[in-house]
Order: C-alpha cells, then structure tokens, then sequence
C-alpha cells in the first residue's frame, strides 16, 4: 500500500509558481509563438485576407511552393557523437561581408501593406540581428529610408531591369550612393506569375474600400487604422500606382531582358553582383564563366514558374558544377532553422527568408520580425548542436540525405502501354 500524508505548505510554496501577468499584448502574442508556422498564424489572424494571400500564395496551382517546403521536410539529418558544442560558431561570410547568422532578410514588395512599420522594421530588426537585408525594386521604402534605419548594417538591393532602362540605371547609382554593398540582378521575372489568389481577392494596390474588403477588415479595424493614419505609400522606383499587382508587374517588366543587360548593370555597379533565380547547372555555369560574385537559386517563392525546378534539390548539383567559383545561396520554401543547416549542409554559402519574416512583420511589427530571427537563431544553433558541429564550416553533405519523393521519369524511355 501507498502511505499517504498531508501536504506540507512549504511543500505547495515551492510547487507554485505564479507568473506575474504580462500587461503587453503583442508580447504576450509573441511570446506564445514557437515557431515560423505559429507565427503565421497570427499574422492571419490579424492582416486582412487580400495583404495576408499576397504573402502566403503563390502562383497557380502552388505547386512550386508546397514542393519547396516538402523538400525541406523530406530530410533526414546524421549527427555525429562526442563533439564538443558547448558552443557554437554561425558567423558566415557571404558576399565579401560578415552575417551573424547564415540566412538573411531577403527582398519582398509591397511590404508596408502586410504591416505598416514594413521594411523599416525589417532593416532594424536585421541590422540589430548583425544579418543584411534585402530592399526590392518594388519595396514600398525608400533607398535612403532602409539606409537610414539600419545605418551600420548589410544593406542589399535587389534590382528588376525594367521597360524604361533609366529607371533601373538611376536605382543602380541611388543604392552604391546609400553604401548598398551587393545588388541581386533578379532574372526569372520577364513577365508576372499568376497569382491567382490575388486576382479572386481583387488584390490592388493601393487596396481599394469594397463592400468586400470592408466586411473583411471589420474584425481587423487596427490594420485599417495603421494604414489610414501612416504616410501614403511609397515605392522604391514605380512612380505611379493603380491596379493588381500583376498588372503593374507587367508594366515595369521586361520580356526582352538579356545577358547584355546584366553587363550594363555590372559597368553601373561598383560592389558585388549577385544573380538571383537561377533554376539550372548550365546558367549557374554560364555565369560562373562570366565572373558574377554569387547567384541565389530561386525560383521566387513559387510567384512566377508554376512547377519550377526545387531549389533545394538543386542545390548540390550547382555546388559541384561551381561551388568552387562562385558563391551559391538559396531561397523558397525556408521555415526553420534546421532548413537553413542542411542547405549550408549542402553547400550554400547563405539562406534567404521572404515569408518567414513577413508573417512576424504581421503577428507584431518590428518585435514580430525579432522574433522570426530569434525563433530561426534558437533552431539553427539548437540543430547544430545536435548534429553536434561547432561551427557551419563543419557542416557537410555527409550530414544530409534527401529522401526521394519526386523521381524524375527518363524522357528517352517510350512509354509502356498499359
């Protein structure tokens, strides 16, 4: 039998442990997310569903995004034993520059529609982080503005070459004026993905009052309230607004964009040079061969090309071709930490995040952004530490195995009859 007594009140005193009761919302919000899925819930629990699906879709189907995220999630990881990881080493150079970490902001459009403190709280939260940020041609403040909140930090630009060529060439000198330090020449955007969920949302830029966009906002009136009473928004190059967002992306792309384009741009530019949405071996090749500083496999979240190549499983095809000539980053399909190991695993030299830091822009501003790089921090060290690496340099493709989900079908192989 289990002999039984009263508790003892010194006994319950120390069993009880009280938390004195956080008066602040948003921290309390954001205290309570975990995760990058966490905080994507609050972000739609709070942004209204046109700016939430800008963020969250993709193009057509979606298959290019679930893929990427699959792909992420179909591996497995080998640790080592008997390590020392007492502490561990994630500072990464990448582009002639320090990160604290090995991923960064990368660029996003629109961005003060998601939240208002939009690319601003970005930058702070990233020059604070010791990581660089991403300004878009289409980001929605100014050159200067991102300069001027993270003044000390890694700024980069990423740059469309639009219709009317002066207008990217005066973006050019405007960002190496403001001390930018690399430019992302973004190629896989001729013409603008359909976005479907935009298009049934009638997402618009400015977003116009609808019976249907006021029915939506209702619950969400400080969304409304913060866009209404902050300055009218602002985009980094197009000087007018009006329409979709695949529309006004079809008025500043180019179709006819071309290699000679990219050797202007090089002549314009006096820092690093980046090629961002690279999707195959021969193009990383090719500009490899032409003597780029890096390229970022990409296939733009999943905007553009529906059914576009995986990054990630590209990845160690283009680090053997020219791992050793330039440096390799990935984007697309990135939610935690352990994402960002194995693609260092696999050879990238840095990680991108787009959605990621968007959702904490939504869920609370510049704290939410924080705490996107807090909740990644937190897993990749926690991640190497179980892997039982000290330092990223240690990482290898030895610590990463792709599990086979899509196996490609050989096209010279005449089909069967059934």
């Amino acid at each position: 039998m289990v002999q039984r007594q009263l508790p003892r009140p010194a006994e319950l005193r120390e069993l009880v442990r009280f938390k004195r009761p956080d008066l602040d919302a948003r921290r309390r919000r954001l205290a309570s997310a975990l995760t990058i899925e966490d905080l994507r819930t609050l972000a739609k629990r709070r942004t209204p569903r046109a700016a939430f699906d800008y963020t969250d879709g993709a193009a057509e189907g979606e298959l290019s995004l679930g893929r990427a995220r699959q792909a992420f999630q179909d591996v497995e990881l080998h640790p080592s034993i008997l390590r020392d990881v007492s502490t561990v080493d994630t500072l990464r150079s990448v582009f002639g520059g320090p990160s604290a970490l090995p991923f960064g902001i990368a660029p996003t459009g629109f961005t003060r529609l998601m939240q208002t403190e939009g690319e601003i709280a970005g930058a702070g939260a990233a020059g604070a982080a010791g990581i660089p940020f991403t300004l878009s041609t289409l980001g929605t403040t100014s050159i200067e503005d991102v300069k001027a909140a993270n003044p000390h930090g890694r700024n980069w630009f990423q740059l469309y070459v639009m219709r009317d060529r002066e207008v990217s060439y005066d973006l050019v000198r405007r960002a190496a004026a403001a001390g930018f330090d690399t430019l992302f020449f973004t190629v896989d955007t001729p013409v603008a993905g359909a976005r479907l969920r935009d298009k049934r949302n009638g997402f618009s830029i400015p977003p116009q009052l609808t019976l249907r966009t006021v029915l939506d906002a209702a619950p969400r009136p400080w969304w409304w309230f913060d866009l209404l009473t902050t300055p009218t928004l602002e985009f980094a190059s197009l000087t007018s607004t009006g329409g979709t967002v695949g529309e006004l992306l079809d008025a500043a792309m180019d179709p006819s964009i071309s290699f000679d384009d990219l050797a202007i741009i090089r002549d314009l530019w006096p820092n690093k040079i980046v090629v961002k949405g690279v999707q195959n071996v021969e193009d990383s090749r090719r500009l490899a061969d032409l003597g780029v500083d890096g390229i970022v496999l990409s296939n733009h979240g999943g905007r553009q090309l529906d059914r576009a190549p995986v990054p990630f499983h590209l990845l160690p095809h283009v680090v053997r071709e020219v791992g050793s000539d330039l440096e390799v980053a990935i984007d697309t399909g990135i939610m935690n930490g352990a994402d960002v190991v194995a693609s260092v695993a696999l050879g990238a030299r840095f990680t991108l995040i787009g959605r990621a830091y968007l959702y904490g822009l939504m869920a609370g501003g510049r704290a939410g952004v924080d705490r996107t790089i807090e909740i990644l921090s937190d897993q990749v060290v926690r991640t190497m530490k179980l892997l039982q690496v000290a330092s990223l340099d240690e990482l290898t493709p030895a610590h990463v195995t792709q599990l086979a989900r899509l196996v490609p079908v050989r096209s010279d192989l005449a089909a069967v009859p059934v």
